[in-house]
């Protein structure tokens, strides 16, 4: 089983390393293969993603990646920014379906935003559309307005579309996922306002029939945000488009108390999936040993579910990220009054030292 490691920028080799050492502790014989990606890429190669690299990627079994972005390359054309690399990957490996699920810790209650009346127990899963929508849709770009009261100004343009496909093979991955579950999906849309997201709802409900034993309701974007802060049990299984699904996956990880505890599996048709925590590379803490590992020490337990087929040493990484919680072990980000405050690699060789 050969793994891609993307440790890429800022905290990215930080929290990577540390997952890196739980999976060492498995006992499995893993190959393992690190190269640079984003900032480092283009440091190392001129380009965020590398030949080399994405060759790597292609040919591993599953890619564990950290994060990417750093203020310094903000100047870079778009193509050459750390960014891009993420996307190329998507890309590249056909990675359509993200699946991001919010679970509360129950030691974690208290720092989440929410009280722990309206928060404990959430258990939610979103799956996000990941290679279309207005991230890859052309044309795009900056041209002189053709039209309307700013006639002949310069102006900015993107373009949303999703062919009915690429819905289809979504909508498929969602209502299995929720079969596995509560058998509840919720599509999340803009379908009053945006003729692509009728479009999207349309095909959402053709596909619904085939999954008579799931339930389906649709709801706005705008709703689906204040529901999340109102009432976030209410859902099981959401699913979206890309932009939608990148906003709500990132206000479902503060409800679990730190966008630190949130892992992601980006996959194919095949489950061929490339595993990373769903925060970024958080420039103003690289180096200070201070960033929460768990995301990408649980991205690495979903990639031993989904992709190499070893459920039970996903569940033991699971299980020994609840023990060190359950010591009262904390990184800054989730900290409460009453816990040990501990560093990334004291979080990590706590969960290494947890596991049975």
């Amino acid at each position: 089983m050969k793994i891609a490691i993307l440790p890429g920028d800022g905290i990215g080799p930080e929290i990577v390393t540390e997952a890196v050492q739980v999976l060492n502790a498995l006992g499995e014989s893993f190959e393992m293969e690190t190269a640079p990606v984003g900032g480092a890429g283009y440091e190392a190669y001129g380009h965020p993603l590398p030949e080399s690299t994405l060759k790597l990627a292609l040919q591993a079994d599953a890619v564990l990646f950290g994060a990417v972005g750093a203020w310094k390359y903000d100047q870079l054309e778009r193509a050459l920014r750390p960014e891009q690399a993420i996307l190329g990957l998507r890309k590249h490996l056909n990675l359509f379906a993200n699946f991001r699920p919010a679970i509360l810790y129950p030691e974690l209650a208290g720092a989440s935003s929410l009280k722990p009346e309206v928060v404990s127990g959430l258990d939610l899963l979103i799956i996000r559309e990941l290679t279309g929508d207005i991230y890859f849709g052309q044309p795009r770009g900056v041209r002189e307005c053709p039209d309307g009261p700013f006639k002949g100004q310069r102006e900015g343009f993107d373009t949303m579309r999703y062919a009915e496909g690429e819905v289809r093979r979504i909508a498929h991955v969602a209502f299995q996922a929720a079969r596995k579950r509560d058998k509840r999906l919720t599509s999340v849309d803009k379908a009053n306002v945006l003729e692509t997201f009728q479009f999207w709802k349309d095909i959402m409900i053709d596909v619904h029939r085939e999954y008579p034993d799931v339930t389906l309701d649709h709801m706005y974007v705008d709703n689906a945000a204040m529901q999340l802060v109102r009432a976030p049990k209410k859902f099981d299984v959401i699913v979206t488009g890309n932009m939608f699904g990148d906003i709500l996956s990132d206000a479902a990880a503060m409800l679990t108390g730190s966008i630190g505890m949130l892992p992601s599996a980006s996959l194919d048709a095949n489950n061929k999936g490339l595993y990373e925590p769903s925060h970024g590379s958080a420039p103003d803490i690289a180096g200070k040993n201070i960033a929460n590992p768990l995301a990408t020490i649980l991205s690495a337990a979903m990639m031993l579910r989904f992709s190499l087929g070893l459920p039970e040493q996903a569940e033991r990484i699971e299980n020994a990220v609840k023990s060190v919680l359950h010591q009262g072990l904390r990184t800054p980000d989730i900290f409460e009054d009453g816990c040990r405050k501990v560093s990334t690699s004291e979080m990590g060789a706590a969960v290494v030292k947890a596991l049975v």
